[in-house]
């Protein structure tokens, strides 16, 4: 019997297994994949992330997971109208793999196990624990008294729990070889509806030039992609000598009021499985901090009494209700740039 049992070894479930486990919870991390493991993602940690890194993980995030250029200065937005929005912070650029992966070694430094290589089916709720059906070489199953679910839009565990239709944008991104008339040290992000559906990026790691779009309606993928690659073209002077690789990814499509679904009985949602989403897409300071107040609001209650679920759900909502202020603030701000998005505007 666990005390508590993580789906998902991304930031989210990370840091609350390392905040469990550093006080004394026994906790099992499971994730699907074997890790190191690939996530299509900028892979831009923002100031308020690598804040949260040294506050939650006690030190600096290590050279090795950084890609070039090392630092990222800032965002740059061009709205529906061609006006640029430049905003300076700083920032650090890494892969999602190493990254993620020091995290989950980070956590069983502290005392969590990792089982990495398995996939989470379902949760069913039984009198006095919650049994988690697995997959890893076998079929089987593992007990625990509270499950955070934090595996991202993709997940099945969510989906089984909760029966309500959700909302996803799909991601395209590719990684070419090539040259183009841009500061490498910025992500940028262009907000006109020929563009995308919702928005598309640019952003450089270790010499690839990778570009995205993000569409409600998976076939319009390679009409908006080719849209944006001629923009880059006519307006950056790109040029691509050749595409390495492409990637997919599901996301949760913003939606106005951020809503959040804080979870079902004795299974926590966290990070993007609950709704914990930045507007242009950055999950990973949000998903943290969910993670680590998920954690926080377990660690209230005596996990050996008979401990009341309404208790525990206020708890998590209480801790997390600055993080969804701050969403709400940045659905708000991008409405206020491009009337494409002022649907969102809360």
């Amino acid at each position: 019997m666990y005390d508590v049992i993580i789906i998902g070894a991304g930031p989210t479930g990370c840091t609350a297994a390392r905040e469990l486990a550093y006080n004394g919870y026994k906790v099992l991390l499971v994730e699907k994949f074997k890790m190191p493991r690939n996530k299509s993602c900028s892979g831009v940690l923002i100031k308020k992330s690598m804040d949260l890194v040294r506050q939650y993980f006690g030190e600096d995030v290590p050279e090795f997971t950084m890609c070039a250029p090392t630092d990222n200065r800032g965002m740059i937005f061009t709205n529906d109208k061609g006006q640029e929005y430049r905003y300076e912070q700083e920032g650090l650029n890494i892969w999602r793999s190493s990254f993620d992966y020091w995290l989950a070694t980070k956590a069983t430094k502290a005392g969590a196990e990792l089982r990495d290589g398995t996939a989470a089916l379902s949760c069913e709720e039984q009198e006095n624990c919650v049994l988690v059906n697995l997959k890893g070489t076998s079929l089987y199953s593992e007990k625990a008294k509270i499950v955070i679910c934090c595996d991202g839009v993709v997940g099945s565990v969510k989906r089984k729990l909760i029966h309500t239709p959700q909302s996803y944008i799909t991601t395209y991104q590719t990684f070419n070889k090539g040259s183009i008339d841009l500061d490498h040290h910025y992500f940028y992000a262009y907000l006109q509806p020929n563009l995308s559906e919702y928005d598309a990026w640019f952003n450089v790691k270790d010499d690839y030039l990778i570009f995205g779009v993000s569409v409600k309606d998976t076939s319009k993928i390679e009409h908006y992609y080719s849209e944006f690659i001629a923009y880059m073209k006519k307006h950056h002077k790109l040029r691509i000598e050749e595409q390495e690789k492409n990637e997919k990814w599901l996301m949760p499509r913003v939606m106005p009021g951020c809503p959040i679904e804080y979870g079902n009985r004795k299974v926590l949602f966290a990070g993007e499985t609950a709704g914990f989403l930045n507007p242009m897409g950055e999950g990973i300071s949000a998903g943290m901090e969910s993670g680590y107040a998920a954690a926080k609001a377990i660690e209230k209650i005596d996990l050996d009494s008979d401990w009341n679920l309404e208790t525990l759900l206020m708890l998590y909502q209480n801790n997390t209700s600055a993080l969804k202020n701050y969403m709400e603030r940045q659905w708000n701000f991008v409405a206020n740039m491009s009337g494409t998005f002022s649907y969102m505007k809360l």
